[in-house]
């Protein structure tokens, strides 16, 4: 059997490619576990996997594989983390930092409760249980009594009369 390569294809890479294909999706999880994008584990779990290829006929024990290879991007990650360490040094001066004023979450919130307690009462039930209990439309119609369609009229209204609100114009205006 000829491989990609031009090299043929032995039972260590058949019995390898078995392998990835069984524990590819497992290990991938725990690739996407140490790094902060799909991109950057599937990137990792490859490394640690031509690793693992190259060890492949040191590793006696089938039942240890999983755990090599775990070794493997943990490893690989570590050594990754302090490549892209920063360097901190000390300083006389303390660089300005913006401090975010948490403030405007209550307010934004307390205009966007009191939009909504303007609402009609049907509108509004249905508003929060769509937005803030995040019931299906389907779950709101059987809660409230009525069918799939009427809950998403109601929605559609309410919401419209939102977009008009004054308050929640202005809101929107100055944040």
């Amino acid at each position: 059997m000829v491989g990609v390569t031009g090299t043929a294809q032995t039972p260590r890479y058949d019995e390898f490619s078995s392998y990835v294909a069984e524990r590819g999706p497992a290990l991938m999880r725990m690739a996407r576990s140490l790094t902060n994008s799909h991109a950057d584990a599937e990137d990792l779990l490859q490394a640690a996997l031509v690793k693992t290829f190259l060890a492949w006929d040191r590793i006696a024990n089938p039942k240890t594989r999983d755990g090599y290879v775990r070794r493997a991007m943990v490893n690989t990650q570590i050594s990754e983390w302090r490549r892209r360490r920063l360097e901190v040094f000390p300083t006389d001066e303390i660089p300005e930092q913006r401090v975010e004023d948490p403030t405007w979450r209550t307010d934004l919130a307390d205009v966007v409760e009191r939009a909504v307690s303007r609402l009609p009462e049907r509108q509004r039930a249905t508003v929060v249980l769509r937005y803030y209990e995040d019931l299906t439309e389907a779950q709101i119609a059987k809660r409230m009594g009525v069918t799939i369609g009427t809950v998403k009229s109601t929605l559609s209204r309410a919401v419209d009369k939102l977009r008009l609100d004054a308050d929640l114009i202005i809101e929107r205006t100055l944040g």
